[in-house]
Order: structure tokens, then C-alpha cells, then sequence
């Protein structure tokens, strides 16, 4: 059986008064890609952010290679290998893409370490852009320049799990299919990634399992090829019952 990397039970998360993600349960195992889609407002972000420690979850549990990690801030949680790329990038536009690199790896030593090193010179192969910016401030780079970078910094954190929210947010198709590509090629070099996106033809195409989020809960899963073909949920994503693009097999 495959190793369980994520494992949230009957998670709750609350904004104040409102109910944000309600009897969420769903586990991820190691080499998945996994998709969460849904409409804007569904309570994806929000199932991810309280997964992850960036919003504590008011109800339920969640375990990380088995360890209950409900209770454990986000720095914490990112030091065991759950790393997020947060919706809107939020990077540190002030400083340079080499700095931001660096700030990916703090809780690895930074480059004093050896693995962050060989990280490093892993992330400027896979975003050839970035080697030729790593002086330039990340606040003046194209947004999809600066999606590379929040990846990449994600990456020097060398994660377990790596979840990105909204991929695609202001970016051109051509640069959301670019991305997409570096992504697959790093799951299938092993890395696990769970993609919260809105392009749900683009999520389902890449990703080989999906979680359908509505109304704060998970109303479908299943292999990704499946949910493509799902009538309902194409007639939910696109308003019309028109097929989405089938899933390639993983090579």
C-alpha cells in the first residue's frame, strides 16, 4: 500500500460566526498529484489553509505522515515537509528572487546547507527565467514570473507535500499550461502535489485523483479521468455537457 502523507478527519474551520469547511475528510498518499476544484467561494482555499496550519481548524484532526499536526503552526508543519504556495503568491516584492529563494529554504539553514544548495540549482533548471532575474526584484516581474518564483520557493523548502492555491489567478493560458507541464514532471520525479485550482479541465487533465468541493464540503472524488466525464460536474464547471479534456496516462 502506498504511504499516507495527509490524512484530515471530519475537519471543521470557522471564520468567526461562519462555517467555512464543514465534515471535511480526505487523505492524500505519497507520488499523488491530486486536484480540488470547485466554483469561487466553494472552501477550497479554506480546506487546504487549515490543512496546512495557516487558519486552525475549529473541529476535527489532521495527521501528517501520521503525526497529529492540528495543533501545529504552519512553520512547524512546513519544517516536516508540508509546504504551501499560497494563493496570490505572496511574495516579498522588496527583495531580490535570490533572497526570496534563500527565505524558501530558513527552516533548511539556507544555502549553508548542502541539500538546499543542490535545491537551489534545481529550481534555476526547471525556471531557466528566475537564473537570468535573480538580481531583479520580485515586486517589477510578470505575474507569471513571479507564480515561477513562489513555486520555486516552495520548492527550497523541500517538501513532503507541496499544495498550491489558485495556479492559474491573472495568468495567461500559455503560462498556466507551462506551469502545469514543470508540475507534472516534478510528481512524476516523485514529488506529491495536491493543486487547488478553478480551471477545473486544466487541474483534471494533470492530476490523477480530484476532490470536487461545494458549500464547504467534498460532494465528489474520484480518479480524475472519471470526474472528467462526469456529467454533472461538467455541467456544474462549464454550464453546458461538454466533455472535458481527458486525462493523459502518466507516463
Amino acid at each position: 500500500m502506498s504511504e499516507m502523507l495527509l490524512d484530515v478527519r471530519d475537519m471543521e474551520l470557522r471564520y468567526g460566526a461562519a462555517i467555512a469547511v464543514r465534515g471535511v475528510s480526505f487523505t492524500i498518499n505519497r507520488g499523488q498529484f491530486v486536484a480540488v476544484i470547485g466554483n469561487n467561494g466553494a472552501g477550497k482555499s479554506s480546506m487546504v489553509r487549515g490543512a496546512t496550519g495557516l487558519v486552525r481548524p475549529s473541529g476535527g484532526q489532521v495527521y501528517f505522515r501520521g503525526e497529529d499536526t492540528a495543533h501545529l503552526s504552519a512553520d512547524r508543519k512546513v519544517a516536516r515537509g508540508l509546504v504551501m504556495v499560497p494563493e496570490g503568491r505572496l511574495l516579498f516584492p522588496d527583495q531580490t528572487v535570490k533572497d526570496n529563494l534563500i527565505l524558501g529554504a530558513y527552516l533548511r539553514g539556507g544555502l549553508k546547507d548542502d541539500a538546499s544548495c543542490a535545491t537551489f540549482e534545481k529550481v534555476l533548471e526547471l525556471f531557466p527565467r528566475l537564473n537570468e532575474r535573480l538580481l531583479q526584484q520580485a515586486g517589477s516581474m510578470s505575474g507569471g514570473e513571479q507564480q515561477m518564483l513562489a513555486i520555486a520557493r516552495g520548492l527550497m523548502a523541500q517538501p513532503e507535500l507541496l499544495i498550491i492555491d489558485e495556479l492559474s489567478l491573472g495568468l495567461a493560458p500559455k503560462i498556466v499550461d507551462q506551469l502545469l507541464t514543470t508540475l507534472s514532471k516534478l510528481n512524476r520525479e516523485g514529488l506529491t502535489i495536491l493543486l487547488v485550482e478553478q480551471l477545473a479541465s486544466h487541474a483534471l487533465a494533470v492530476a490523477d485523483y480530484g476532490f470536487v468541493v461545494s458549500n464547504g464540503r467534498i460532494t465528489r472524488q474520484g480518479p480524475s479521468c472519471e470526474l472528467a466525464r462526469d456529467p454533472e460536474v461538467m455541467e456544474a464547471f462549464l454550464g453546458k455537457k461538454k466533455a472535458f479534456s481527458t486525462p493523459k496516462p502518466k507516463e
